[in-house]
């Protein structure tokens, strides 16, 4: 190459390789800049601590520190112990009964219903009205069973007068004895024609076959009823009955006259006292249970029928210890309570595990994991954490735990 030619190209090509030296170095360096400013930052975090800066401190009233990790807590580093409400465990009589559902019933029901088809008459029932046995609730139109019998009756008098006759021509021996018997079958089945229009002109009243209380009922005059259509319901309400399901491994518990008592969603903590009326002669094969039925008194007509009964049929009294629903928490198939416990100077929750029982008016039965005097929280379970420092209510300040603050005298 011509040393002209390379002294020229070497001239042009330096000032790009002092640019592209220029730029290498410039982002060296702030990339040092940005590792040096973050190491600073990182180290001053450090220095501060959660609390601030490392100088942050403040003197207590008693001259230490509060704050850092000199700072005074409460006893378990859970500050001030929490109130609550403290029960004794004591021992209170259980009731083993066998409990069974049934809805309730009158002691007779039934809807009452037309036998033919034709329109009402008039309507002699006013709705919860107390009817008595053999009332007429409803006239159906009966013109055409008004005649019948009218027709019936006649003939019945004309057959009647011709049987009086021959009878007594056949005792003067003007009348063959065969004549007789021939009139008198013709009385008899006119008297049997006017008994027959008699009975279709009673299903035209639809009377009460009891004594009790009417329901409700659209019916009114001019609708046409239909057999087997539903007039209205009647109910004798004076007694409920009951029937239910007893397993047959319980049979040899229950027996007819045996006392009960239920309870209703209608009337929350009531209870209703009963007997068992009848038990069924069979158990049934598919079920392996026994039908019971059990009545109770209802004198005030607050039962009603239909209504959904829990029946208890009691099986022995025992004592055992027991504890209120609200002291006991259930955490799916465990149930534990909090027993106060001493440590050191301080009163603390202490969480145990125990096996319950039946429950019965507000308390449950505790079979296991406590003894008899066991003071435990009462209420509020969601608030208390294991082997926290608590406080009964009602007993004031108590003291804190060791190296606790304390107030100022």
């Amino acid at each position: 190459m011509n040393p002209l030619a390379a002294r020229i190209i070497e001239a042009t090509e330096s000032p790009r390789l002092l640019r592209r030296h220029f730029f290498l170095a410039g982002a060296i360096l702030v990339l040092i800049l940005m590792l040096i400013v973050g190491a600073y930052k990182l180290t001053l975090g450090k220095k501060a601590g959660p609390g601030g800066p490392p100088a942050a401190t403040a003197q207590g009233p008693g001259g230490g520190q509060a704050g850092g990790q000199g700072g005074a807590r409460g006893p378990g580093g859970m500050g001030a112990p929490a109130e609550v409400s403290v029960v004794t465990i004591q021992a209170r009589p259980f009731t083993d009964t066998l409990d069974v559902i049934g809805v309730a019933k009158g002691r007779q029901s039934v809807t009452l219903t037309a036998a033919a088809t034709q329109l009402v008459e008039r309507v002699r029932f006013s709705p919860g009205q107390s009817v008595g046995k053999g009332a007429v609730l409803v006239e159906l139109k009966a013109t055409e069973q008004d005649a019948g019998l009218a027709q019936a009756q006649a003939s019945m008098v004309q057959a009647q007068r011709a049987y009086d006759r021959y009878k007594a021509l056949g005792q003067r021996g003007f009348a063959s004895k065969a004549m007789i018997d021939q009139y008198e079958a013709n009385y008899l089945s006119a008297k049997a024609n006017v008994a027959a229009a008699q009975a279709r002109q009673g299903d035209r009243l639809i009377r009460a076959p009891f004594s009790g209380i009417v329901g409700l009922s659209d019916i009114a005059p001019g609708a046409l009823i239909n057999p087997g259509a539903a007039i209205v319901t009647l109910d004798d309400t004076s007694a409920i009955r009951v029937d239910f399901q007893v397993p047959d491994r319980y049979i040899a518990s229950v027996r007819q006259g045996q006392a009960v008592t239920a309870t209703v969603d209608a009337y929350p903590g009531e209870h209703i006292s009963g007997r068992i009326a009848l038990l069924d002669t069979r158990i049934d094969e598919k079920t392996r249970a026994l039908t019971a039925r059990a009545e109770f008194p209802n004198p005030d007509r607050r039962l009603k029928p239909g209504m959904m009964m829990r029946v208890a049929i009691a099986q022995g009294t025992r004592i055992g210890l027991s504890a209120p629903e609200s002291a006991v928490s259930v955490q799916g198939d465990n149930a534990f309570v909090y027993v106060l416990a001493t440590q050191g100077d301080r009163t603390v929750a202490e969480q145990r595990p125990v096996v319950t029982g039946v429950r019965q008016d507000g308390f449950v039965e505790l079979k296991d994991g406590v003894a008899a005097g066991d003071r435990i929280v009462g209420d509020g379970l969601n608030k208390v954490q294991p082997n926290q420092a608590v406080r009964p209510a009602g007993q004031g300040g108590q003291r804190q735990g060791a190296g606790g603050a304390r107030p100022a005298a």
